[in-house]
Parts: C-alpha cells; sequence; structure tokens
C-alpha cells in the first residue's frame, strides 16, 4: 500500500494543480485505531490545509462484504463526526475500473501457454463474482476460487480432462500474503500429482504505474488547468 500510494503521488505530482492534493493510506484491519477515526484524523488535517473533500478509494477487487457494508458504514460515521464542514466521496472499489482486465491482458500478452485459470477468493454476495467472470473474459481464461467453487483443482482436472498441458494460474489478489502463499504450496502439491502438466504461477497483480494510473482515474483526479 505504501508504495502504490508513492506512485500514486507521483501521478498526481505530474499534474497541473494549483493546489496539490494531499494522500494518506487507512486500512480497514489490523490498525491501531478504527477506518472511520482513521479517514477523520486524514479529513481533519485535509480541513486544516484549506481543503472541501476528500476522495475515498477502496483497494479491494471485488464488492464484496467489506466493500459494500463495512467500509461505507465507517466512512458515514466519519461523515457524522465530522459534520458539514468537509465531504467523504466514496469512489467506486478498485476492482471496478474496466482498464484492470486491460492491464492484466498486456501483462500476460508474452506468456505462452495452452490455458489460463483466474483464482480469485471468490464473494458469497449476490453478483459480487461478476467483476472476476468478465475479466476472465477479457483473459480468455477460465474462473477459479479460493473460497467456493468451481475451485482450483477442479478446474486444473477439468482442463487436463480437454487436453491442455500448459496452464498458466493468474492470482487475482492485489499484493502478496498469506493467501498466496497457500496458493503456490497448492500449486506444488497439483503438480506432484499432475506430472503430465506444466502447471505456471504467476505473481500477484503487485504495485506498477499502471494501476497507479487505475487509482487515480477512479478518484476523479483530472489534470486541471
Amino acid at each position: 500500500m505504501k508504495e502504490l500510494s508513492e506512485l500514486v503521488h507521483e501521478q498526481l505530482s505530474n499534474q497541473n494543480y494549483t493546489q496539490a492534493p494531499k494522500l494518506s493510506t487507512a486500512t480497514l484491519e489490523l490498525a491501531s485505531s478504527p477506518l472511520h477515526e482513521q479517514i477523520q484524523e486524514f479529513a481533519n488535517v485535509a480541513l486544516a490545509a484549506g481543503y472541501q473533500q476528500v476522495q475515498l478509494l477502496p483497494v479491494f477487487l471485488l464488492p464484496g462484504v467489506h466493500v459494500m457494508e463495512d467500509i461505507p458504514a465507517e466512512v458515514a460515521l466519519a461523515q457524522a463526526n465530522l459534520g458539514d464542514a468537509i465531504a467523504l466521496n466514496l469512489q467506486p472499489h478498485l476492482g471496478a475500473h474496466p482498464g484492470l482486465g486491460r492491464m492484466l491482458a498486456k501483462q500476460l500478452s508474452l506468456v505462452e501457454t495452452n490455458a489460463k485459470i483466474l483464482l480469485a477468493h471468490g464473494t458469497r454476495r449476490s453478483g459480487g463474482n461478476e467483476p472476476v467472470e468478465m475479466v476472465a473474459e477479457q483473459l480468455r481464461a477460465v474462473v477459479a476460487y479460493w473460497s467456493m467453487q468451481p475451485t482450483l483443482e477442479e478446474q486444473i482436472t477439468a482442463l487436463a480432462s480437454a487436453g491442455y498441458q500448459q496452464i498458466t494460474i493468474v492470482p487475482y489478489f492485489l499484493f502478496s500474503g498469506g493467501i498466496t502463499d497457500a496458493i503456490a504450496q497448492m500449486v506444488t502439491s497439483l503438480q506432484q500429482r499432475f506430472p503430465q502438466l506444466i502447471l505456471r504461477l504467476s505473481e500477484p497483480i503487485g504495485v506498477s504505474v499502471e494501476l497507479a494510473k487505475l487509482v487515480v482515474d477512479l478518484t476523479g483526479q483530472k489534470e486541471r488547468p
């Protein structure tokens, strides 16, 4: 997140602003204070510097419970505590940007493979997995989920039965972490079970200038005269 925020700051600094936007990060979990307090602290700093609104971008890929319920509730609480002094504008989550699929397709364009599996965490919320299916269509990949069916094992088995021998697994996760480590272990285990296959595991999406540009685009920070 720190690396991504630095790249976003660079993108904003390259634009011609009469007052350059301030930038900070906050987390829903594993922070010393609740999200609404983190938002309030930043909003007060922005207010003291003369700003009248704050753009909030959820750095999440899927519209699950965090994006649809938890974060809006925290933002609403922060706004109630701040009153009308400054406006908090909650923007669409990062996974909603149509350019994300194009960015991944470009990254994978040089990968030689017979088949691709887009592996996402998955959500049981109605319609929550539709963005994954849309990205998979752009990548010409089949979808697998970490927390629900179809699983990675099921999709590899199906592709192997269909005659595919080189399969690339694309983790639909922003950053490396416990789940991506577990995915790597699972791919190693599946490779042992399917020695006739060539299984390749790509890296998570990761931090890049292209991703930073998508963030800037979603926050509505267009270049101004």
